[in-house]
């Protein structure tokens, strides 16, 4: 889907809504849902997606109040908001991305039948049941829970849910490991990077998960790199790793890998400011 019909889409949708014809809405782009936020992957201009994002994903939810229970909308929320927050809001304003985190893992929660107060046997025993079919919503559970907690682990209710999101990432990585480029490796190597060995931090393996995400998209997937040096590399305290790293991502085109431009667009940024603080991080 090209930036003209993505546009084209909001504007449908935006008439329909304000028409009061909300099921016709659904029912007409409900089969769309997953090319659109497929389309919003492929964005390789920033700016656009910056911009155009918000308003998407507050149509989507203008939808989601006439089918509550629409897992296509839930889950393409929870895409979203995760996406966004990671993309454009983390690293400006944490307290923002994390409540997107949170309204994200909302979703994606009610995405796979799980109750925002279900117990810690009640949801093992649900995750025990999801396939490959339910791997997609599953996944950005994960990532937006993982997103929060990692935005806060100061914080004791963050520290509480490490055993309930942990839990989601074993599940994704007994479905498919690989998903998405590798990014349940991803997960797994910044978990142990990024946190105190205290609270389960390793990090032996949290090398050996992030040299299995590179190697799951060839290193055309920059999560991975940025993820390995932010995370991996300075708490070893590796420049040299830190910056090859870096350089790795700089020299590498964009269009390798289409369905991932507008992250691997975002990380090329990210990266740059990660090179500016190398002399802060490492000592």
């Amino acid at each position: 889907m090209k930036k003209t019909s993505c546009s084209l889409f909001a504007i449908v949708l935006l008439m329909l809504l304000m028409t009061g014809c909300t099921r016709l809405a659904l029912h007409a782009t409900s089969p769309l849902i997953p090319n659109l936020t497929r389309a919003f992957f492929e964005e390789c201009d920033l700016e656009l997606a910056e911009q155009s994002l918000p308003a998407e994903l507050k149509l989507m939810e203008g939808l989601l109040k006439s089918a509550p229970q629409n897992k296509e909308l839930l889950t393409a929320l929870c895409m979203g908001f995760t996406g966004y927050a990671m993309l454009f809001v983390e690293e400006k304003n944490p307290e923002r991305a994390s409540r997107l985190y949170l309204r994200a893992r909302r979703y994606g929660l009610k995405a796979i039948g799980i109750e925002k107060d279900a117990t810690r046997p009640a949801i093992l025993s649900h995750l025990s049941a999801m396939d490959k079919e339910q791997i997609e919503p599953l996944f950005w559970v994960t990532m937006s829970w993982n997103g929060w907690i990692n935005l806060n682990l100061d914080k004791p209710a963050a520290l509480g849910e490490l055993t309930a999101s942990q839990e989601c990432l074993k599940r994704v990585m007994k479905i498919n490991p690989k998903y998405f480029y590798g990014s349940p490796y991803i997960i797994s190597g910044s978990m142990l990077a990024a946190r105190p060995k205290i609270l389960g931090g390793d990090a032996a393996k949290a090398k050996e998960f992030f040299t299995k995400a590179m190697a799951a998209s060839n290193g055309k997937f920059f999560l991975a790199q940025y993820y390995y040096a932010k995370y991996y590399a300075v708490r070893v305290q590796d420049k040299e790793l830190f910056l090859n790293l870096i350089e790795e991502v700089e020299q590498a085109p964009l269009d390798q890998l289409k369905e991932a431009c507008l992250i691997n667009s975002a990380i090329k940024e990210k990266m740059k400011g990660l090179k500016e603080m190398a002399d802060e991080l490492f000592f």
